[in-house]
């Protein structure tokens, strides 16, 4: 994995733009990180490049938000598997037939079952510490991932 350290959530925000800038349909965004490490507010960073004017809440009890054109550029779901039991219940969601960009938090909860040409996105670091970004990105997202990066 490469990374890179992140001192500002305006930092990761414009991460985050970058990220939105080269989206497409169907592509899935794998984001790691313990409670609190910013999974979320990445999210609502990326949601709110791609067009969102509202409140982006926390789908941790819905599981699963979605945003749609004409409100974003494409088609989001916004999907937090922290609660889920079990890899199968993912199939209840319909995480796999749809083409919407996928931004799973909690993404080891689908085990195996994760698309190996989803992006990775793992972050460390909670509270007011600089946050370390690091990622994985399959041959599907090469020439977009990683983009120029702020240092």
């Amino acid at each position: 994995m490469t990374g890179l350290a992140v001192a500002t959530e305006a930092a990761m925000a414009a991460i985050a733009a970058r990220l939105a800038a080269v989206l497409r349909p169907g592509d899935i965004i794998a984001l790691h990180g313990d409670l609190g490490a910013g999974k979320t507010t990445f999210a609502r960073a990326l949601i709110g490049v791609l067009g969102w004017p509202g409140e982006v809440p926390s789908p941790t009890y819905t599981l699963v938000q979605s945003y749609d054109p004409p409100d974003v550029r494409l088609s989001v779901w916004h999907v937090d598997l922290y609660r889920l039991d079990s890899s199968d219940d993912a199939d209840a969601l319909g995480l796999f037939e749809t083409s919407a960009v996928l931004i799973i938090e909690w993404p080891e909860r689908l085990g195996s079952r994760l698309p190996a040409d989803a992006l990775r996105l793992a972050i460390a670091g909670s509270g007011d510490a600089v946050r370390h970004l690091t990622w994985a990105a399959p041959p599907a997202w090469e020439g977009r991932w990683p983009p120029l990066l702020p240092t």
